[in-house]
This record gives C-alpha cells, sequence and structure tokens, in this order.
C-alpha cells in the first residue's frame, strides 16, 4: 500500500499543447489521487491552457514557443530534479491516464530497484480489449521499429506513463518531437538502466484519439530515428 510520505517524493511531469478541455481534470484526479507535486509545462499553446494552470496549485512552465513533447517533457524532468524528487513520472494531459497506476508504478520500482517502470497496455487481456485494432497494429509495429534501433523488444514502446528514478532524469536526453518515446528506449540501453514493463489502463476517448499520435506522424519519427542512427554510425 501506498502512503502520503512515499507519494511526496513523486513529481509527476505534464506536457500541456492546446488541452484548455483536459488539463484541469487531469491535474485535479492526480491531487484526488493524493500526488500533490505537479509539474505542467506549457508548450506554446494557443488556447487557455497556460492561464488554467496557472490558476492550478501545480508549478507552471512555460515554452513561448510550442517545442514539441519531448522538449516539454524534458523542460519538467530537468525542474523536477532540481526541485529534489526522487521519483518522476511522465503523464499525458488529454486524459488518457490513470492516476491509480502510477500507485502501481511506485510499488513495482521499490520492491524490484529498477530505474525506470514503462506502462503497457498489452500485459493484461482487458487492457488490450480496449485498444482500438488500428491502434494495436500501428503500435506493434513501433514496437519491432524501436527494437531494430535499440535491440529493446518491448510490448508497448510508445506508452507515455513512466515513472523514473533521479538517475535516469539526470542522464537521459530527449528528442523535440513525439520521437522522444523512443529516445527513452534507446537511453536505457546506452546507459544500461534497469528497466521493467508494469500494466496499465489508457482510456481513449474521442477527444483523446484526435490528441493522439498520427500514422503520419509515425512515419516522420521513423524517418528520424533513421537519420540519427546513420549519424551515429
Amino acid at each position: 500500500m501506498i502512503n502520503s510520505k512515499q507519494r511526496n517524493k513523486v513529481f509527476v511531469v505534464i506536457a500541456a499543447y492546446n488541452e484548455e478541455k483536459s488539463i484541469a481534470k487531469v491535474v485535479e484526479s492526480l491531487f484526488d489521487k493524493g500526488y500533490k507535486n505537479i509539474v505542467v509545462v506549457n508548450d506554446g499553446s494557443k488556447d487557455k491552457t497556460y492561464s488554467i494552470i496557472n490558476k492550478l496549485n501545480v508549478y507552471a512552465l512555460h515554452h513561448p514557443i510550442n517545442r514539441g513533447q519531448g522538449a516539454a517533457l524534458k523542460t519538467g524532468i530537468d525542474f523536477a530534479h532540481i526541485q529534489g524528487a526522487e521519483y518522476i513520472v511522465t503523464f499525458d494531459a488529454d486524459g488518457q491516464h490513470n492516476p491509480d497506476d502510477i500507485d502501481t508504478m511506485l510499488h513495482t520500482i521499490s520492491k524490484t530497484k529498477v530505474d525506470i517502470c514503462l506502462g503497457s497496455r498489452f500485459l493484461r487481456k482487458n487492457d488490450i480489449k480496449n485498444v482500438p485494432i488500428s491502434k494495436r497494429i500501428l503500435l506493434k509495429g513501433s514496437a519491432l521499429v524501436v527494437f531494430f534501433y535499440s535491440g529493446i523488444l518491448l510490448s508497448d514502446a510508445h506508452n507515455g506513463l513512466r515513472l523514473m528514478n533521479r538517475k535516469v532524469a539526470q542522464k537521459i536526453e530527449l528528442g523535440d518531437g513525439f520521437e522522444h518515446a523512443s529516445d527513452f528506449i534507446t537511453e536505457i540501453r546506452k546507459y544500461k538502466l534497469k528497466y521493467v514493463e508494469v500494466p496499465v489502463t489508457i482510456l481513449y476517448t474521442d477527444y483523446s484519439m484526435q490528441k493522439g499520435q498520427s500514422i503520419f506522424n509515425s512515419f516522420k519519427i521513423l524517418f528520424r530515428m533513421t537519420v540519427r542512427k546513420i549519424l551515429d554510425l
């Protein structure tokens, strides 16, 4: 059972771009679960996102221009590290993630002594049923691509819910855009970090599906990963 003392060691980092419809509810769901150290990075939103988070009891950070989800997460992770966070969670702003799963990850990382817990929607049958077929195909294909470039085969390589310790937060470098999800995996390989996948539930709504990653973006990520792989040779 996770207590308030353990939750106080956790900082939850949220990258938000044009999330005025969801961000307040997401933050409140974390507060209700007992997570009080919440860092919301407004990534150059053109709507009311920044004004909303400024009224919430969170660390409200701001990018004056839209730099990308990876850059926003890195800003939040670095800030949380400076604040002395023992553990840092990355959490989506569109309402897809369940705060209850953070407790599971916190228990897992404390028990197993791994460096990072990676959420997976493919480890429980009931969770898999919730994933649209087109999304399953895209995610499984992405997992194979990430395996090709990193040597690490995961069941769900592009899940935005993760919990890491301070060592990971200090070491990792992330690309600015959606490719940051793959960067987490390549950094795990680079620094020989201990990791484990943890089952999580993803809530798919019309809103979250609209905000999710498109097939076009997936091809862009593949192209960028290929270029970076070539440059590293």
